[in-house]
């Protein structure tokens, strides 16, 4: 769910990019939920906003934040607050899988994970990811992307809260249990973009 944009100066699409428009994009699909006429289109479309999270997420953990750590002042501490507010977006997603779309509650959870995913996006948007373009090459922040974009198509598409966000569970354990999602989602003809 990424467009083409360029980074300055570069020939392709590079991470930063990529990232902002995983944000637009997820938060569009959010918005679409308060304006879904039925239960049915909420649930369908909470499953794929759910799912793009998710390959987001993973992704940036992969390949992100070992970026972060390695080129930018105060990096460790950076990825730390990171890691807690996808741990937070993750429980929450958890919680909205299980509630009825026609339930109060189920928009009660869009709108928290609206307001959740907003603070986050800022936060990285206006000050990680100019950060980002500041201390690692052009040519390295498309390269990064190319990484990005591939993790995302074989991440998890559902919320495993119990799962670590680390770049090694991510590389090791994450592709199989992407596999095993993708099939779920297949089986129950759940959306997930």
């Amino acid at each position: 769910m990424t467009d083409t944009a360029t980074g300055p100066g570069v020939g392709g699409a590079d991470v930063v990019d990529i990232l902002t428009s995983d944000h637009r994009d997820m938060l569009e699909l959010l918005g679409q939920i308060e304006t879904a006429p039925d239960a049915t289109q909420r649930r369908d479309l909470a499953d794929t906003v759910t799912a793009e999270i998710m390959r987001h997420a993973v992704a940036e953990e992969m390949f992100v934040y070992p970026a972060i750590e390695e080129h930018m002042p105060n990096g460790t501490e950076e990825i730390a607050h990171d890691k807690e507010e996808h741990d937070e977006i993750v429980q929450l997603l958890k919680r909205l899988e299980g509630v009825d779309a026609a339930d109060a509650t189920f928009m009660e959870l869009v709108r928290e994970l609206e307001a959740l995913l907003r603070h986050h996006a800022n936060d990285e948007e206006t000050d990680q990811f100019p950060q980002l373009r500041a201390h690692i090459p052009p040519d390295r922040l498309v390269e990064l992307g190319t990484k990005v974009e591939g993790a995302k198509k074989l991440a998890p598409t559902r919320p495993h809260p119990s799962a670590p966000h680390s770049e090694l569970f991510h590389k090791t354990v994450g592709p199989g249990v992407g596999m095993v999602d993708r099939l779920r989602d297949r089986l129950t003809g759940r959306s997930t973009g």
